[in-house]
């Protein structure tokens, strides 16, 4: 790995990146990168927002890191890493979104920066931006005539839903897993399958298990139950906020989809989550 190489371009988008060996407890704890994996992180010092490779010894001769494409007047990178006799090639797209410096794992064999911002479009997403006939500059935009993002979320306009008054929840935090949470003022979901969390079971189970449970150990009641909702469709209306992206405001329903980052197995090598 040329680490000279990797600096140069990253300077050239007007960011620093460090190589650094891992350390534990530096570890956020929401990742799940153990230290013997090498992981992409954002960090911040005295000097500003810069990028850390974290570094196992043991893969410092075993690691094969590129530049697949380079948009330093974009300030976008489109990052490959692999290991030494592994087939599988993870993909990064580093950058700087708004007001800050991000890292997003990349699903898919893309090799240009644009095609790894697509890859990272939920299906809906391309759908519509396809039947508006968005030109490929559009798509990048974080406001066009098929969507808003802020972000990993997207809103798409819809117009055939009525939400009833009573069903919508105000200032509600959407977060993906560790991240800080984006405040929708006006949020909808609807459907999806329903689970039962506890501290014994954080991850949830169904409701014939809860059930099941609660007949066998009737203690079992009082372990402080929430429901939860997975997968369901989510509606978002009104201002949204984040400490790191402008507010943006949606005058009627748009549904909300997250990126596809959690659908690429180079996740699991991303520290930093926004």
């Amino acid at each position: 790995m040329n680490t000279e190489i990797l600096e140069k371009h990253f300077d050239r988008m007007g960011v620093r990146i460090k190589i650094t060996r891992p350390e534990p407890t530096h570890r956020p704890w929401w990742t799940d990168v153990s230290i013997e994996d090498y992981s992409l992180d954002i960090r911040r010092d005295r000097n500003g927002e810069h990028f850390v490779l974290n570094l196992p010894k043991s893969l410092e001769n075993k690691l094969e890191i590129d530049i697949l494409q380079s948009k330093p007047k974009e300030r976008h990178l489109l990052l490959m890493a692999r290991k030494v006799g592994d087939s599988e090639i993870d993909r990064f797209l580093c950058g700087h979104d708004e007001r800050e410096w991000f890292v997003a794992a990349v699903p898919g064999a893309v090799s240009t920066v644009d095609a790894a911002k697509e890859s990272l479009k939920p299906w809906l997403v391309k759908a519509v931006q396809a039947r508006k006939g968005l030109k490929a500059n559009e798509r990048n935009r974080r406001k066009n005539r098929a969507f808003k993002r802020q972000g990993e979320w997207f809103f798409v306009p819809v117009t055939d839903i009525i939400i009833d008054e009573n069903l919508i929840f105000h200032n509600e935090p959407i977060a993906r897993s560790g991240g800080k949470p984006h405040i929708v003022q006006f949020l909808h979901r609807f459907g999806g399958t329903l689970l039962h969390v506890c501290h014994q079971y954080p991850n949830g189970i169904s409701s014939s298990r809860y059930h099941k449970i609660l007949r066998q150990r009737p203690e079992a009641k009082g372990w402080g139950w929430q429901t939860r909702s997975v997968n369901p469709r989510v509606f978002a209306r009104g201002e949204i906020r984040h400490p790191d992206h402008k507010t943006i405001k949606l005058h009627d329903w748009h549904e909300v989809l997250m990126n596809t980052e959690n659908k690429s197995r180079t996740m699991r090598n991303v520290a930093f989550i926004d």
